[in-house]
């Protein structure tokens, strides 16, 4: 993608959103990772000569993120500027816009553009090359309750207005290039059906919803005659339209994004206001992957060979509940983060639970309890145990009561 030194280009940017810095995956530390994809970002926008770094909202995982997080936060953004990179970035649903925020009008002068203040959407950040200004406009994440003009308070009425004051404002200066950095669920559906089921295969589980009754999608349409769009808050990249483009997050946050081809979108904005772009791939730090078997099977196929470094989500379908299960499956896969159950054979009881217990004592009732998590009775030891617990029990209360 590099071009020779001196060659005149459109105006470049390099997209990517969703951070999610403080975030870990089922309680593994993912600073590393998160660390070795910022200083991708740098080595990127310096080989490729990016006019301006577009980060559209969720740079930290919650409102008030930890101190380390904000750390490197801080240094990704000084590097980035150090490449000679302006920076534009957005709020998104999971960012306090006030905190990430503070300061902008000052940081400003520096080349970091902080879009965190919906008061201030429709000004934009004006980059120029040979072609003339490229204007850029910064829509931070716009709750409805408080955005949107209308009793329905949805998304699309929220950020259709925005576009509006955008468009209003673009059309007053005479801006032919524009580009619009959004967090939204933005949908290819024509009606409320299709969005959601649009939205539906689009999403992953590491998404916070931002949906309520349908009302949280966003029609692609609001969004038409801009130059280019940098869409943040889905997790898997997605090209909407060649102007309208999810880069996705840059790590794996869930299970449900084990297959996603992660990065960022280098996009140049030629001298007719036209997008094109080219598909930047994320470094990646571990692979993530779904185990399903019995233990035995796991611990010795040859099949799961190059899996030991992986993050995994392992299910085991032996008939009776193996002991010491993660022990044994870490000391082949030292990365296993989730383990379940699901014996093979086995039908659900559709009893509820009262009716489970009902006319039954405690031992039975605990006996119950045992079957139904390692689908194997209690052994008479263990049935001795527990009966020596309960009659511990009852010694202790009525001592107690006395």
């Amino acid at each position: 993608m590099s071009v020779p030194f001196g060659t005149v280009l459109a105006m470049r940017f390099l997209h990517t959103s969703d951070w999610h810095l403080g975030r870990s995956l089922h309680r593994a530390d993912l600073r590393e990772a998160q660390a070795a994809f910022l200083d991708h970002l740098v080595r990127t926008a310096r080989s490729e000569r990016v006019d301006a770094v577009l980060v559209a909202g969720d740079v930290y995982d919650r409102a008030i993120p930890p101190v380390d997080s904000v750390a490197m936060y801080e240094d990704a953004l000084a590097r980035l500027r150090d490449t000679g990179a302006r920076v534009i970035l957005i709020s998104g649903n999971h960012d306090s816009a006030r905190r990430l925020g503070v300061n902008s009008a000052l940081i400003d002068a520096s080349g970091v553009h902080l879009r965190t203040r919906p008061a201030a959407l429709a000004a934009p950040v004006l980059l120029n090359d040979a072609h003339g200004e490229v204007a850029v406009y910064g829509v931070p994440y716009l709750e409805p309750a408080l955005a949107a003009p209308d009793p329905a308070r949805s998304h699309a009425s929220a950020l259709g207005g925005a576009l509006g004051l955008i468009r209003a404002d673009a059309a007053a200066r005479g801006a032919t290039r524009t580009v619009v950095l959004a967090h939204a669920w933005v949908t290819n559906g024509r009606d409320d059906r299709e969005r959601a089921e649009a939205a539906s295969q689009q999403a992953s589980a590491s998404e916070r919803d931002i949906s309520v009754g349908g009302i949280g999608y966003v029609p692609a349409s609001l969004f038409d005659r801009f130059g280019y769009v940098a869409l943040g808050h889905l997790h898997g990249r997605q090209t909407l339209a060649p102007h309208l483009r999810y880069c996705g997050s840059p790590l794996p946050y869930s299970f449900s994004e084990k297959d996603h081809r992660k990065g960022s979108w280098l996009v140049d904005i030629g001298a007719d206001g036209t997008a094109t772009a080219d598909w930047v791939p994320a470094p990646v730090y571990r692979r993530l992957a779904v185990l399903t078997g019995h233990l035995d099977d796991l611990l010795t196929s040859r099949a799961h060979d190059g899996r030991e470094q992986d993050f995994l989500a392992v299910t085991l379908t032996d008939t009776a509940r193996p002991e010491g299960a993660m022990d044994r499956l870490r000391s082949r896969f030292p990365h296993v983060l989730t383990l379940e159950y699901q014996p093979e054979g086995v039908t659900v009881d559709p009893r509820s639970y009262g009716q489970k217990v009902r006319g039954r004592d405690d031992l039975a009732v605990a006996a119950e309890f045992v079957t139904h998590v390692r689908n194997t009775r209690p052994t008479s030891h263990e049935s001795e145990l527990l009966e020596a617990a309960f009659t511990a029990v009852r010694v202790a209360h009525d001592d107690g009561g006395r």
